[in-house]
């Protein structure tokens, strides 16, 4: 038996819509879209919140690490630069991105010495000491690391820097 066309059907097999589209046909269909991408689009800015993480968590350390050599070459000092606290430590959810506020004080040793993890620090009226931010995107399969974003300020004497001081951008930290 040959196949049938259903008599409602033009010849051809084209389908014609039942209604024809007008903005009152159109305003369901539209909220629906609205209504389906809006949720979508607030669940992708919360799954993009940061959150504490352990400040010894390998991959949190390892980015410090970059953090820290990476602000320490960046510097036009000729003294390398050391780690003295780590502030805030958090992880972009479902990433491996960390944001990190750390304290850095410039040492006594050039930067590229062999063991700048006992060089002692700057003291006196030389003293320096750098508050900055970073964020670090970590690739910890392929053993890559990357320095995002950075802001740092010199402290006025010791203590947390002044809230009126400007951030200074990676190279344009004074004295360095």
């Amino acid at each position: 038996m040959g196949s049938r066309v259903p008599r409602s059907w033009p010849a051809g097999g084209a389908h014609r819509p039942s209604s024809p589209l007008t903005p009152d046909s159109m305003f369901p269909k539209a909220s629906l879209l609205l209504g389906l991408t809006v949720p979508g689009s607030h669940l992708w800015t919360f799954q993009k919140a940061f959150a504490d993480v352990s400040k010894n968590h390998g991959y949190f350390t390892m980015s410090v690490e970059l953090a820290v050599a990476s602000f320490s070459s960046g510097s036009k000092d000729m003294q390398a630069h050391r780690l003295l606290e780590v502030g805030r430590a958090q992880q972009e959810s479902w990433t491996v991105i960390f944001l990190m506020d750390l304290e850095l004080g410039q040492t006594i040793c050039r930067k590229r010495a062999e063991d700048l993890g006992h060089c002692p620090l700057q003291e006196g009226p030389g003293e320096k000491k750098v508050s900055c931010t970073f964020v670090v995107d970590s690739q910890p399969w392929i053993t890559q690391f990357t320095l995002v974003n950075s802001t740092c300020q010199q402290n006025q004497g010791k203590g947390p820097p002044s809230p009126a001081a400007d951030p200074l951008p990676l190279d344009d930290v004074p004295g360095s």
